[in-house]
């Protein structure tokens, strides 16, 4: 049996996990600076249009890091 595809595939899988976790943690990264940068609600309602996240869950994630 040859498994060479699908390791190739495996391997490319692994390396866009790797690739995915890496922007999600710059996201929370960026989303945390621009909340510490202006904390008011505009900003707060503008970081959650632009995540998609609840403004509940960003007040949450600020908090924790603050």
């Amino acid at each position: 049996m040859d498994t060479a595809k699908l390791e190739l595939a495996v391997q490319r899988s692994r390396e866009a996990e790797v690739a995915l976790e890496a922007a999600r943690a710059d996201v929370r990264a960026e989303a945390l600076a621009a909340l510490q940068q202006d904390p008011g609600p505009e900003a707060l309602a503008e970081v959650a249009r632009v995540t998609g996240w609840s403004a509940g869950d960003l007040r949450g994630a600020a908090g924790a890091q603050g």
